[in-house]
């Protein structure tokens, strides 16, 4: 099928979430949708649609008008997927904020995206409440966890007096009390549905503005091996696209349920699956080694857990499939700027059963072979070996090309920046919010910039090599060496920072390193660097290794010469684990 059959298939499935679920609630209400499983809770489609209506009927009647945006600040998923879907069908723009973020980072963000309504949680709301002096809120509607859910706590049930005083505060129960129907918004395939932020490298971070089409081509290859009777598997974060879009709005073109939950767990993972009998999920870096550190079970295939994504696809994805009974693995590239740009199945048990038929869900294997094979999906055999960084073959939605720096595509084998061109409208993102420069610079010579540096073998198979500029993967966060820099350079005793990546001790991903450079005639222990960290940056973003400089090597324009700190820092972690190897 060439690419302009599937852009057609793939268009007449529906570009809008929003359609795609009202459809799905008029061809099959009763049948579930989300299963919340922090509390046990089922909700067919027409169910889960009138706690929708009625929450975007109380937005709308806050005043609330199309293309104005929501941020949307909750640890809760039920709560965050609630008012993703109602803030679509109040014609809105979905633009969540990383529950980790407070002081500098939650402010900058909430400033940047200026929101009508700001919908969080009363555990998060001394966070808000630290920064309303610095941003213009209208609205907050925040949830208060009762007695009975899952997620109350006494200690944090009493909002700050300075939120409590604040006009335009709203209960989100009370909200939710009276059923009520939402004013319907037509949405197009060009209109804004999202903005996500992803880490700034050189600067604040940037809000990725996404049409709905983005979501239809983001989740267009991988919803084709889906069925009405497969469950999707969700313990992502829903302020990031791969839990939102790729698990969660997902469903609504295939019309299965989404088995929801807050947070990963590598002790109950397995025993959710059986219980939801789960059939999809995505495994993000350290998962892996987490749920294989397990001790073996003779049951360990006995679920229904049919396919999985990897990323980024670990060495040991074989043994992974072959040990919990999962017939298939993907791999690829997806971004929060340029969707689901590679594609790859792994089959994982060839002619060989992966497990009983009573733990089989969905389609059989020469269905999904056949699905990849129209698609010109890349089919790769699991036992075979891949090299690292395997991303498979380009979606033929978009051109792909190895860059150098002038923008010169390179040929076979060459290192160079990863970059698309979209063969038809609105399929990548449509620009960076209030950064008209940035956009500009990204789209350069009429290609989106990754900012990814990949090889290209003969064949048209990518391979990612690592990360061109100052940002980096940690535990399946973007890690922005400009963030972490910016906020440490805020200790009044700390003259300069430099902040790389290293290789992680645990996964395939990194851990996070600084160098100090303190001011003149100060003093600082590495305690009080990771105390100071801790009170100003999300856990996931502080340093795993500190080190104090006399002086930061600079170049001489003054640039920090990153890669000699990092030569210095990776031989001394290989010197002293040489010598804890020879002291055993």
């Amino acid at each position: 099928m060439n690419a302009q059959a599937l852009f057609a298939m793939m268009v007449q499935q529906g570009d809008v979430v929003t359609d795609r679920f009202r459809d799905a609630v008029r061809h099959h209400p009763d049948q579930t949708f989300i299963r919340y499983g922090e509390e046990g809770r089922d909700l067919s489609f027409a169910a889960f649609e009138a706690e929708v209506a009625t929450l975007a009927a109380a937005l709308q009647e806050m005043g609330l008008e199309p293309d104005d945006r929501v941020s949307v600040f909750t640890r809760n998923s039920w709560i965050a997927t609630l008012a993703m879907f109602a803030v679509w069908e109040a014609g809105a723009v979905y633009a969540p904020v990383n529950f980790n973020y407070a002081g500098r980072l939650l402010a900058y963000q909430l400033n940047d995206t200026a929101p009508r309504v700001l919908i969080t949680d009363a555990d998060l709301a001394p966070a808000v409440a630290a920064v309303l002096d610095e941003v213009s809120l209208a609205n907050i509607v925040v949830h208060r966890p009762l007695p009975s859910d899952h997620d109350h706590d006494p200690a944090k049930a009493a909002l700050p007096p300075a939120l409590l005083a604040r006009p335009g505060l709203h209960d989100l129960a009370e909200l939710m009390r009276t059923p009520r129907r939402h004013r319907p918004v037509t949405r197009g395939a060009a209109d804004i549905a999202n903005i996500i932020y992803t880490s700034g490298t050189t600067g604040p971070a940037k809000g990725v503005v996404q049409p709905f089409r983005w979501i239809n081509q983001y989740t267009f290859n991988s919803r084709a091996f889906l069925t009405a009777k497969d469950t999707i598997y969700c313990d992502l974060p829903l302020y990031h696209v791969g839990g939102a879009m790729f698990l969660v709005a997902k469903a609504c073109w295939t019309g299965c349920a989404v088995s929801l939950w807050d947070k990963f767990s590598p002790t109950r993972f397995w025993d959710r699956v059986r219980t939801h009998r789960a059939s999809n999920a995505v495994l993000l870096d350290v998962m892996v080694p987490w749920l294989m550190s397990a001790e073996p079970r003779a049951d360990d295939r006995d679920n229904t857990m049919m396919r999985v994504h990897m990323q980024p696809l670990p060495a040991r994805h074989h043994e992974v499939a072959q040990r919990f009974g999962i017939p298939f693995s993907t791999a690829g590239f997806g971004q929060t700027e340029s969707g689901n740009g590679f594609v790859a199945l792994i089959d994982q048990f060839g002619e060989a059963e992966a497990k009983r038929p009573d733990f089989r869900v969905g389609h059989d294997r020469a269905a999904v072979l056949e699905i990849a094979r129209q698609r010109g999906i890349m089919v790769v055999d699991g036992a075979e070996p891949l090299a690292k960084g395997f991303m498979g073959r380009p979606s033929p939605l978009l051109e792909a090309a190895v860059l150098d720096a002038d923008d010169n595509v390179l040929g076979p084998d060459e290192a160079g920046q990863l970059a698309f061109r979209p063969r038809f409208p609105h399929l990548l993102l449509r620009s960076y919010f209030n950064k008209p420069d940035a956009t500009i610079k990204t789209f350069s010579n009429l290609w989106f910039h990754t900012g990814d540096a990949v090889r290209r073998t003969e064949d048209d198979v990518y391979y990612f090599i690592d990360r061109m500029g100052g940002f980096f993967r940690v535990r399946g966060e973007n890690v922005s060496s400009y963030q972490v820099e910016d906020l440490l350079n805020t200790h009044p005793d700390i003259r300069a920072t430099a902040a790389l990546p290293v290789p992680a001790e645990e996964g395939e991903e990194e851990d996070c390193a600084v160098f100090i450079q303190l001011v003149e005639g100060c003093s600082m222990t590495e305690a009080e660097l990771r105390s100071f960290a801790a009170s100003v940056m999300p856990r996931y973003m502080t340093p795993r290794h500190v080190r104090f400089v006399e002086a930061l090597p600079v170049t001489p324009t003054n640039k920090i010469e990153k890669y000699k700190l990092k030569q210095s820092l990776l031989a001394e972690l290989a010197a002293a684990r040489a010598a804890a190897e020879t002291g055993r």
